[in-house]
């Protein structure tokens, strides 16, 4: 029972992410580009997190910590950028 509610998560996480790229490349502002690749950090986390359940091995779980800590300084920066014009004052 699990196993198939993984893997219909993985596939709405999957549509989500493909949802996130069009926002991304569509996107009318660069602030919406940035909220944009913010969330499909997100939904990569859940996409790696669902993965490390469905093959029950821990090395999913550090990815997706390296890809939040990596999403996390992104956005930081991008932002910093978009609001100041330089990253390091």
């Amino acid at each position: 029972m699990i196993d198939v509610a993984v893997r219909c998560a993985i596939v709405l996480v999957s549509a989500a992410l493909v949802l996130n790229f069009v926002r991304l490349a569509r996107g009318p502002s660069a602030a919406d580009r940035v909220l944009a690749l913010d969330t499909l950090y997100v939904n990569s986390i859940a996409l790696v997190v669902l993965l490390g359940i469905a093959s029950a091995s821990t090395l999913y779980f550090e990815a997706a910590l390296v890809i939040a800590l990596m999403g996390f300084v992104s956005t930081v920066a991008l932002c910093k950028y978009l609001l100041r014009g330089d990253i390091v004052e």
